[in-house]
């Protein structure tokens, strides 16, 4: 199997578009951009403990209701309890709702599927308006 170097992303543009398709992440799935990475890096990592999401947390804004919040909501989800005896702490995964939009943010990068403008176009505010004109902009970028 081939490595990939830097040049391989460069050419697939896999970045042209993040910031863009990162806000729309955020903005249909009620997440800030803090927790939509860190739900990424948590993605890459498969299984974690608490632990880990503390070590992911430390490059983001301080928010001592993230791990909560994201329990709550169903973005993160316990793979293993503990049982006090032998497994002495829970083991967590991302949930399917994280998986599937984060596959869906990788496929928009890469052209296969277009970002919805539904939830932006019937809104008065002017971030809205722009945002949406930023989507269609992506949307008909086919060298993505």
């Amino acid at each position: 199997m081939r490595k990939l170097t830097s040049s391989d992303i460069k050419e697939l543009k896999l970045l042209k578009h993040y910031r863009i398709i990162r806000k729309w992440a955020c903005k249909t799935c009620n997440l800030n951009d803090a927790d939509l990475e860190l739900l990424i890096y948590l993605e890459a990592l498969d299984m974690f403990t608490k632990d880990d999401f503390k070590k992911g947390t430390y490059s983001y804004s301080w928010d001592n209701r993230r791990w909560n919040r994201l329990l709550k909501q169903g973005w993160i989800k316990v793979w293993r309890e503990r049982n006090r005896t032998t497994q002495k702490y829970h083991i967590y995964k991302v949930s399917t709702k994280c998986k599937q939009l984060i596959s869906r943010m990788y496929r928009i990068m890469l052209g296969e599927e277009d970002m919805p403008t539904k939830k932006f176009d019937n809104n008065n505010k002017y971030i809205y308006k722009v945002t949406a004109k930023a989507i269609q902009f992506v949307n008909k970028d086919k060298t993505r």
